[in-house]
């Protein structure tokens, strides 16, 4: 299960370092390996790829209402190696749909990552906060 946050910068390739405590969840028999694709709310998703075969299976089983959510998840994925030295390269493409530059947070999300430019996370996470607790978590027990 993946969870907390780290914060990043990307080298001047676009590559982003994967903290080695999780290296290890994105091992598969050719290597290490992930998927990314885009997430509509603004980041990206980084998928180990037994999560990432669970979750594109889903994602191929909508209805035909959900056509462009299909496209958005499936069409935009990347397979991606992580290299010797821990990093993924993330594609100008992807990059530029999640407006990711240089600075980004790396959230452990239970099954998978979200990918955030550092300052996009943060002003969402202040509007979230701003907005006071949903309904459904003023009856959680903390």
């Amino acid at each position: 299960m993946f969870q907390g946050a780290s914060a990043i910068n990307l080298d001047v390739k676009g590559r982003m370092l994967v903290p080695s405590k999780h290296r290890d969840a994105l091992k598969t028999e050719n290597g290490l390996r992930a998927t990314l694709t885009k997430n509509p709310d603004g980041c990206l998703m980084l998928f180990p790829q037994v999560e990432w075969e669970k979750f594109s299976e889903k994602i191929a089983m909508l209805p035909m209402e959900a056509h462009w959510w299909r496209r958005i998840f499936l069409g935009n994925a990347n397979e991606v190696e992580v290299d010797s030295a821990g990093r993924v390269l993330i594609s100008p493409e992807l990059r530029a749909g999640a407006g990711i530059e240089k600075e980004v947070i790396l959230l452990g999300m239970g099954t998978h990552f979200e990918v955030w430019d550092a300052n996009t996370y943060a002003v969402k996470e202040q509007i979230a906060i701003s907005q006071g607790m949903p309904e459904a978590l003023r009856q959680f027990n903390f």
